[in-house]
């Protein structure tokens, strides 16, 4: 067995050429080309009642978008989908179509091959934001009513939209210099090209009626007691800024850090050969984040991308395409580890102690064995938590989130939530726009007394 300071390189940047960056994290699904797209559109049946629709979080009359598609009325097709879900772009780069929409699709009954759906809808909604034309929407009549949305990331986004629409005023306050949540700072580079998720914030702010305050830190810069006193309703779409812990002993170390930050902060720089990663990184963790950051090590350069898991393929909750994804890019899954102990010597990590784990009898237990994984970079993707305090404790919570009715309603009156920090979610970016709709239909119905 290797020992850990046998491949403990350090971190570095610039371990590519200069050209290969814009290769690597160029765009990971090329958009369908006009003739892909009007074929692909012909495939869809038109279902009555259709099931792709009915298991879209957003309700996104989808035969109706791909038809219009088939009929070269692309406008009309993204009309469609923004009316349902005003993030359809940022949806269709990143949704997982293959377990929702696309799985749905009643030609898997007859062939291997679902409809597109996921690469139609980004046809539809590329083509509307390359020329968007005369405004889809337009504000009602003023309602004189003034609402806080806390948290610009897809919830908040798509509540402060349908209140803007609906002739509400709305300010909207978020923690960090750019908009978009999650969208922005946590989501794959390859996934999101061209600064799209800018793109999509100045198309939906310019409805009207939105007012930004950025650098507005709940419990630091703003207070919920303070925002009811000053607004007519609250909706909270503040996501999860805890970050678990890996329950072992973690030493101060160079290269070990919280997936999510090496995500932002991948994200957000204007050169990627300025970023140092491992030689051989090990991400910790089983879902969509372990993936981002396990992928994007492999693209930044490191020789040796491995993640670990405690238990097997079928309860990581990264899809199986996901999955597919990291292998086919160079990163090994080790399933059934358990982390036990992070490796350091010098200041610096170089490798982590794995349990061997089993399931027997429907319990996962520790086989006895255990092994070493070497790494300079160890990144942690166990999940994210959220953080009650800025809130305060005057709103009931339910398994550590914010427990709410089905319209979003929280236990304290005139405060609605939506998004991961709500109890009962997916932590899905279609999941929370649909939060943020539906809290916003109920905060206008609530207050116009309807």
């Amino acid at each position: 067995m290797d020992t850990p300071a046998s491949h403990a390189c350090g971190l570095h940047a610039a371990r590519l050429n200069l050209a290969d960056y814009a290769v690597r994290f160029g765009d990971a699904h090329p958009p369908l080309t006009r003739p892909q797209a009007l074929i692909e559109a012909e495939r869809c049946y038109y279902c009555h009642d259709a099931p792709c629709a009915t298991a879209c979080p957003t309700g996104i009359d989808i035969p109706s978008f791909i038809h219009r598609i088939a009929q070269d009325n692309n406008r009309g097709a993204a009309r469609a989908i923004l009316e349902a879900n005003p993030l359809g772009g940022m949806c269709a780069r990143v949704c997982p179509t293959e377990v929702l929409c696309e799985q749905a699709c009643v030609r898997n009954a007859n062939e291997d091959k679902p409809v597109e759906i996921g690469s139609l809808q980004r046809y539809a909604t590329d083509a509307f934001f390359a020329k968007p034309g005369a405004p889809l929407f337009q504000r009602a009549a003023p309602t004189g009513k003034r609402i806080a949305v806390v948290g610009a990331g897809p919830a908040g986004l798509a509540c402060a939209h349908g209140l803007a629409v609906r002739g509400h005023d709305v300010v909207l306050f978020d923690a960090r210099p750019k908009l978009g949540g999650l969208n922005e700072y946590g989501l794959a580079s390859y996934k999101t090209t061209g600064n799209f998720a800018q793109k999509e914030v100045e198309w939906l702010l310019s409805v009207g009626g939105i007012e930004v305050r950025t650098h507005q830190l709940l419990g630091r810069d703003i207070t919920l007691d303070g925002l009811l006193a000053s607004h007519d309703a609250v909706f909270l779409g503040v996501g999860l800024s805890g970050v678990n812990a890996l329950g072992i002993a973690e030493p101060t170390a160079t290269g070990l850090r919280n997936a999510v930050d090496f995500i932002a902060e991948l994200r957000q720089a204007a050169d990627l050969s300025t970023l140092p990663v491992g030689r051989s990184v090990v991400v910790i963790g089983g879902g969509m984040t372990a993936v981002d950051a396990a992928v994007q090590s492999r693209k930044l350069g490191a020789e040796e991308v491995t993640i670990a898991y405690r238990r097997g393929a079928e309860s990581m909750s990264a899809s199986h395409v996901e999955q597919e994804w990291a292998q086919t890019n160079g990163v090994t899954i080790r399933h059934f580890a358990a982390p036990k102990e992070v490796l350091s010597a010098d200041g610096a990590v170089t490798g982590v102690r794995f349990a061997a784990t089993a399931m027997e009898g429907g319990r996962l237990v520790e086989t006895g064995e255990s092994f070493v994984i070497a790494a300079d970079m160890v990144l942690k993707a166990i999940g994210q938590t959220y953080v009650p305090e800025p809130v305060g404790q005057s709103i009931a919570l339910t398994g550590g989130r914010i427990a709410t009715d089905e319209e979003g309603r929280t236990s304290l009156a005139r405060v609605w939530a939506g998004g991961d920090c709500r109890a009962g979610g997916r932590d899905l970016t279609v999941e929370a726009v649909e939060h943020g709709k539906v809290a916003a239909i109920s905060i206008h119905a609530t207050l116009q007394g309807i």
